[in-house]
């Protein structure tokens, strides 16, 4: 374990997570690991660098000691405006990368020829590890954004999500009921909307359906979504396939079909929306009307609540950074498999398509 860790700085508009929290930088110190962190990186997560010098963290003082120092950097969001003009061919990289719907840094990365493995992209025992606690939270964030954009003043329809006495509740439609899909539908059955969830896997539907009698589990038919679309206040896109650019669900007719002042929130923006209309945004500009439509599609979703997202990112995360620091790490079939580019080559399958 000899490989220098560095941790930037995240530069995207309003990402406040951190690549490592203190907790999880000092458990590598213990290790006889060389961790290095940019000064004032864990600031907006609420972690000033004296906690991470304390616990034996090197602290940088810019990008560029910080790029230059790293041999393993472990970062949040894909590298980002002028991140990408630091890394290096000897650099190895792991953060959430998302490159099916991303060409342009796709071809940088591999230009630059160095190796990186993408978060969303480890699979342990058919599992997502990594990203489960992000899609958790996005799913919870959809639902929590989408009912405050359904008010007037935010150019909603002017509804109470879950309805009261003698007012009928609002309706809910979620696309994929995975982690994200589920905890959208968590989310909006507890707030008391009707909750209607679409998922091509009956299992996972008959899941849903458990979780509270205002949810209705159905197959993706496209009689049966179209009906629902068409009635929805709030439509959730959540699909996911590992590593690959999303299908687009829904066409921009049926978002016309909508009523005037709906709501979208397309989850699975970082893979390019599951849903025609879908463009990415960020916090700085959260929103954009499409077809009378208010789309709520930010890439960095999670963050916005940068303490609670960065703990359950490094909970999820260092066991598998641990393994990465062994020289023998490509034997591991769950790493091995996480690797997205590779010596300016596309490795993963689902890029490769």
């Amino acid at each position: 374990m000899n490989m220098r860790v560095g941790v930037p700085t995240e530069i995207k508009p309003m990402e406040g997570r951190v690549g490592l929290t203190p907790a999880a930088a000092g458990e590598l110190v213990t290790r006889g690991v060389e961790v290095g962190i940019q000064q004032g990186a864990g600031i907006a997560s609420g972690y000033p660098d004296e906690i991470y010098r304390r616990l034996g963290v090197q602290l940088l003082a810019d990008a560029d000691a910080l790029y230059d120092w790293a041999q393993l950097v472990v970062k949040v969001k894909e590298p980002f405006g002028r991140e990408i003009d630091r890394l290096k061919p000897g650099h190895l990289l792991f953060c959430y990368l998302h490159l099916a719907a991303n060409a342009d840094l796709t071809r940088r990365l591999c230009e630059i020829g160095l190796t990186a493995l993408a978060f969303e992209t480890v699979v342990d025992r058919g599992r997502l590890p990594i990203l489960v606690p992000m899609s958790d939270i996005a799913g919870r964030i959809s639902v929590q954004v989408g009912a405050h954009l359904l008010h007037t003043p935010q150019g909603g329809r002017g509804i109470l999500l879950g309805g009261l006495a003698g007012v009928e509740r609002g309706n809910v439609v979620v696309l994929g009921a995975g982690s994200a899909g589920g905890a959208s539908v968590r989310m909006a059955a507890a707030l008391g909307a009707n909750v209607t969830v679409f998922d091509k896997n009956p299992l996972q539907l008959d899941r849903m359906y458990r979780i509270a009698p205002n949810v209705t589990g159905l197959l993706p038919t496209d009689s049966a979504m179209g009906e629902a679309v068409a009635g929805a206040d709030l439509l959730i896109g959540a699909v996911l396939l590992p590593g690959a650019a999303a299908p687009h669900l829904i066409s921009r007719q049926q978002v016309a079909q909508m009523r005037p002042g709906s709501v979208i929130a397309d989850i699975a923006v970082d893979q390019g929306g599951c849903i025609e209309t879908t463009r990415p945004t960020t916090y700085e500009a959260p929103t954009y009307v499409e077809e009378g439509v208010q789309h709520f599609c930010v890439t960095n979703m999670p963050g916005a609540v940068p303490r609670s997202a960065s703990e359950a990112l490094s909970a999820a995360m260092l066991p598998y950074l641990t393994d990465l620091l062994h020289t023998d790490w490509r034997n591991d079939p769950r790493l091995a498999g996480a690797v997205n580019v590779a010596g300016g080559e596309l490795v993963h399958p689902a890029l490769r398509a």
